[in-house]
């Protein structure tokens, strides 16, 4: 019986180069994409001050204020107030909001914003 020539039994180096060179893809594209879904996530409530009182997007913001519907508050020095504000804001600075709450109509919805 003739004999059978035996094989190399390891793999061709090619091959290995190959499948490193994918597995580092593979691992390349899962950290672009892992790192675009952390920027793409909101911050966590714990990053918020005050996370149990609920937030209003400057586009509803706008619409209640062109609406009548709500009030913008500056709670901000007078100083900062009269170097910038937004139109329409009425301003009671942080530290006197005790004494001047009631100059505000308690039937408006009363928005808040320091910045």
């Amino acid at each position: 019986m003739p004999r059978r020539k035996r094989r190399n039994s390891s793999p061709n180096p090619l091959y290995i180069l190959i499948g490193v060179g994918l597995l580092l893809i593979v691992a390349a594209v899962l950290l672009v994409n892992h790192n675009n879904s952390i920027a793409a996530t909101p911050a966590a409530n714990a990053d918020i001050p005050y996370p149990e009182i609920a937030r209003v997007s400057i586009q509803d913001a706008r619409a209640a204020l062109e609406s009548g519907e709500a009030v913008l508050l500056d709670v901000r020095s007078a100083d900062a107030f009269t170097g910038r504000h937004i139109a329409g804001a009425v301003n009671i600075p942080l530290t006197q909001l005790d004494g001047r709450i009631s100059e505000l109509d308690p039937n408006q919805w009363i928005i808040p914003y320091c910045t």
